[in-house]
């Protein structure tokens, strides 16, 4: 499987460093990824880390502009100006870098998060508000939860 999929909770050690979770290295390994892109989410406070193809998305949007535009400019700065490269230790360590702790607001422990062909880093208090979030709009909007038509209340 090359998904990013579930969710682990590691502690940052006192050089800043954290271990990506096995699985996830997996799949970074099954792909070939020599380098992990980090960028910040433009909806939440979180880290989208991925291959070349999480950069790849934003160049295929760029392409469909002129390079002239304001919408084009947009990508570029935000694609790459607002994100950078992370490089992994012999461990399979990344450096949680003050680029990532001022976005995400993570302290001591990085919630590694999967979303299939990327993953991202959250703060894990963070993470645990979003995610109960999330189930409660999925329910209230599932052909089973309490606020679709014909459900009892």
């Amino acid at each position: 499987m090359d998904w990013f999929l579930s969710n682990y909770v590691n502690n940052i050690d006192s050089k800043g460093r954290v271990s990506v979770p096995a699985s996830f290295r997996q799949v970074i390994a099954a792909r070939g990824i020599r380098d992990l892109f980090a960028m910040r989410s433009l909806a939440l406070p979180v880290m989208e880390v991925g291959g070349p193809d999480l950069l790849e998305r934003f160049e295929r949007q760029m392409d469909t502009q002129d390079p002239f535009s304001e919408a084009y400019q947009d990508l570029a700065l935000f694609a790459y100006g607002d994100g950078a490269y992370l490089k992994f230790d012999a461990e399979g360590r990344i450096v949680v870098t003050d680029f990532i702790r001022s976005h995400t607001g993570i302290t001591d422990k990085v919630a590694f998060v999967g979303t299939r062909k990327y993953f991202q880093l959250w703060e894990p208090a963070r993470f645990e508000a979003a995610r109960s979030e999330a189930r409660a709009r999925l329910l209230a909007t599932s052909p089973g939860g309490r606020a679709s038509a014909g459900a009892p209340e």
